[in-house]
């Protein structure tokens, strides 16, 4: 094939990434070719989206001449936040940033580099990452496929939209609070956040936020997570503690049987906040499903957070902002001018000043006791069921502070993200946002599932139980490949 058409063009986007990998392996396309398509795709639909930000086309074909791996020639994006890459500007969100281009490739970077991925470039981010919502004021809103008119979630946003739409199979994102799941359920695909220290860090942090921040990626299938888990996940040299191993390949795990599960479910919110229907309908369709498949579902909330937890997070989070704003301080060399921030980080900011050294290790000695009753809980279960979100994605600009009012976006957050996807980063466990419900109005709802620490082998044989007995890959938003013109 030399000349892509746009039926090639869609045919190609509606496979996964292992799918698109075997097309490379049995020399029915070049590498190039694959990279060429998603090029022209992300052309095609990112006017609409907003998903991408920054373009790397010409490195990535000279990449893809050279791309050797289990995913080799497979068209990748990197998460505008912590993802250094070499000659790609790092923004973060943040017009204190914007100037910033990477020297040096982040340790993950290198490996998705040595599994065969192709970089393409950066997707958008809110500022710093701190916002359930994609609408930075230096790149502006990323719209959600399923409706432009609403939030893609936040903050790996741009990289759901991406994915969602189909300009790349899959994309990179982290993690730090919801940062992967939230955007999942936003945009109907898999968000898995792996245990802590799975996915490597370095070699500039050891950790980050304390140890809350995991890194991996959005995907349209379970396969292709797990398979790029196996790919990125180990120690690296210095790491400050590790992940416990697998007992055999991730990919291993999709299509094992899961055995029968006790699963814990809940349908009420942190706080007593209000759940809407759609979420409520979309976790008790979860249940069904779970029974039907021969699993044990028990109504039991298990992460009832008190308000020194709730305090206790709250230092956690303005200590890390504090942290990031410090280390780019230290790399640029100059504070932030008034208007290189925006109202909520600045809010955050100035809070954070007030946290004492001796008050923020209060906070993580709060935390580790959580952790251990958390653990307590999942000696009598296997997993943890809610709804992902609290409510269908907001509409753009609900969610986004003002110079006004920087604490209304605040509040108006905390409704959106009631359920406690933060449990999972204060304890380190994994979790996952699966795409297994649309409201009446065609916005997707996530359910969300966490497991024991170490333990994504029981995350991987549920989804893609799941995923066999309600398959999603099938449905496309209104905005995506399938609507390029033939």
């Amino acid at each position: 094939m030399t000349t892509l058409t746009a039926s090639d063009v869609r045919s190609i986007a509606a496979l996964d990434a292992t799918g698109q990998a075997e097309l490379v392996r049995t020399g029915r396309l070049t590498a190039t070719e694959l990279v060429m398509a998603a090029i022209e795709r992300i052309d095609a639909l990112n006017p609409a989206l907003n998903a991408v930000i920054t373009t790397a086309y010409e490195q990535a074909l000279q990449q893809a001449t050279r791309a050797r791996g289990p995913f080799a020639g497979v068209p990748y994006l990197l998460k505008d936040l912590c993802a250094e890459a070499a000659g790609m500007r790092l923004c973060e969100g943040s017009a204190f940033l914007k100037d910033n281009v990477s020297t040096l490739d982040q340790e993950l970077v290198t490996r998705l580099k040595a599994s065969g991925l192709v970089m393409l470039g950066k997707t958008n981010t809110p500022e710093f990452g701190m916002a359930p919502t994609t609408e930075p004021r230096l790149s502006g809103a990323t719209a959600n496929p399923w409706d432009v008119r609403h939030t893609v979630g936040g903050s790996s946003g741009g990289a759901a939209a991406a994915v969602a739409s189909g300009m790349v199979p899959m994309a990179h994102g982290n993690d730090a609070g919801g940062s992967i799941r939230i955007p999942a359920s936003c945009t109907a695909l898999f968000g898995l956040r792996p245990t802590r220290a799975r996915n490597p860090l370095g070699p500039i942090y050891g950790d980050a936020f304390g140890g809350w921040v995991s890194e991996h990626a959005l995907t349209r299938s379970v396969r292709d997570s797990a398979a790029l888990l196996d790919a990125t996940s180990g120690p690296a040299l210095g790491d400050p503690y590790v992940a416990p191993a697998p007992e055999r390949p991730f990919l291993d795990e999709v299509g094992r049987p899961p055995g029968r599960l006790r699963i814990a479910f809940t349908r009420k919110a942190a706080e007593g906040r209000p759940v809407h229907s759609d979420c409520l309908a979309a976790v008790d369709r979860a249940v069904d499903l779970l029974t039907e498949l021969g699993h044990d579902l028990v109504e039991r909330d298990l992460t009832e957070l008190t308000p020194e937890v709730g305090s206790a997070i709250g230092r956690g989070y303005g200590a890390s902002l504090d942290w990031a704003l410090r280390y780019w301080i230290r790399e640029l060399g100059r504070e932030p001018a008034v208007d290189e921030l925006e109202p909520l980080t600045r809010l955050y900011w100035e809070r954070s000043k007030a946290v004492s050294g001796g008050e923020y290790l209060m906070a993580v000695t709060t935390i580790q006791a959580f952790t251990r009753r958390i653990a307590q809980a999942f000696t009598e279960f296997d997993a943890w069921l809610s709804p992902t979100l609290a409510e269908p994605p907001p509409r753009l600009g609900e969610l986004v502070a003002s110079d006004a009012d920087p604490t209304a976006a605040e509040q108006r957050g905390a409704s959106f993200v009631a359920f406690p996807l933060v449990v999972a980063n204060l304890t380190g466990a994994p979790a996952m946002s699966l795409p297994l419900h649309w409201n009446n109005a065609g916005l997707p709802i996530g359910v969300h599932v966490m497991s024991r620490y170490g333990d994504e082998a029981t995350l991987f044989r549920l989804a893609a139980q799941l995923e066999a007995a309600r398959p999603w890959a099938d449905r496309w938003p209104s905005v995506s490949t399938k609507e390029l013109s033939r």
